[in-house]
């Protein structure tokens, strides 16, 4: 109630079974402001129409009333959270029965983009103890991050460890480092390795989702259950947890040491890969690599491709394969003909073609 709502109703006590139109000629308001007063108090009880006259009520008895339909309208929503929960109790268990009929034993095909995120929604919600990602560049869209927050959010609420393992080039995707960092700050944990080979979520050590074809994200995904193909996914993930540097850590490089990333480089590089093809492996642009093998040559003192990747051998920056080359044997060479010595010299061209 305001002040000239107060006024009303003292003006009612002293006059009981006033008219409007004496409280129009006794309160010094606009019209529109004492019928709106008036209003409240007959809503409030506290004023009652007799005759056309205004009685004014007890307050109490009038309290009495308000709280009594408050208390109704308390007890029909409460009914009315009941049934929605009931409803909402049944289809979740109708949506439990659709994503167990149809599974097939070890595995299943998922198709489209939306049926790989609805069961990431699905495995996720029933997810206790952990869930491992490995997430190369392609699955780090804004959309993708858009959908995943969610899903990161609620197992990170339920006490879920959430650690994921990103591209070391995710420092260059502002939208991917973000999330990243809004990741280790909430509890979860994210590491950083040069390369990815595919990516793949494991849920419990017990389910797994990954790509059908890590070439084309939109090919669908497997589900993979068992503890066959669960060991060798968790061993992958494992293995590159043993080598991946913590999200933001300081540089623990020596200064004259290549970093991961440039020793990765030239690993690439030294599988006769192109510059292209190094880019899609780090998940850089093809000026960055460039960029950053134009370095690799002034850091080595080198004139050439060729040169710096017989001085990387050297500097023991660039380890070669046993083998002698990461190129499979020709056929003249499997017949026995004399192959070339692994000398510095060789071993660079190797490295840097």
């Amino acid at each position: 109630m305001d002040e000239l709502a107060h006024e009303i109703y003292r003006f009612a006590l002293g006059r009981p079974g006033c008219l409007l139109n004496d409280l129009l000629v006794a309160v010094d308001a606009p019209e529109e402001a004492i019928r709106h007063g008036v209003g409240r108090l007959l809503e409030l009880s506290l004023l009652r129409q007799v005759s056309g006259t205004l009685v004014p009520t007890r307050p109490p008895l009038a309290l009495r009333t308000m709280l009594q339909r408050q208390q109704t309208e308390l007890l029909r929503r409460q009914e009315e959270f009941v049934h929605i929960k009931a409803a909402v109790d049944r289809l979740a268990e109708e949506y439990e029965d659709a994503q167990l009929r149809g599974t097939h034993t070890g595995w299943e095909r998922l198709e489209s983009p939306a049926a790989v995120h609805s069961r990431m929604e699905h495995l996720a919600g029933r997810t206790t103890a952990e869930c491992l990602s490995l997430l190369p560049a392609d699955a780090n869209g804004a959309e993708a991050l858009h959908a995943r927050r969610p899903i990161d959010q609620h197992m990170l609420e339920r006490g879920v460890l959430v650690w994921n393992v990103y591209l070391e080039s995710i420092y260059n995707d502002r939208s991917g480092l973000t999330y990243a960092r809004w990741l280790t700050q909430s509890g979860g944990r994210v590491g950083t390795t040069p390369t990815l080979p595919l990516w793949l979520v494991v849920y419990d050590r017990s389910t797994a989702l990954l790509p059908v074809d890590p070439q084309n994200p939109t090919a669908g995904a497997v589900q993979v259950t068992g503890a066959g193909y669960l060991a060798g996914l968790v061993a992958l993930f494992e293995r590159l947890c043993e080598v991946m540097t913590p999200l933001d850590a300081p540089g623990a490089c020596e200064a004259d040491q290549p970093s991961p990333l440039e020793k990765e480089l030239l690993r690439l590089m030294g599988q006769g890969l192109t510059d292209e093809a190094v880019c899609k492996k780090l998940g850089v642009g093809l000026r960055t690599v460039r960029r950053m093998i134009a370095e690799l040559i002034e850091r080595l003192g080198a004139r050439s491709r060729f040169e710096a990747g017989a001085r990387a051998v050297e500097r023991g920056w660039l380890r070669p394969c046993a083998c002698g080359g990461a190129q499979p044997l020709r056929a003249k060479d499997a017949k026995g003909d004399k192959q070339p010595a692994l000398t510095s010299e060789v071993l660079g061209t190797r490295a840097l073609a």
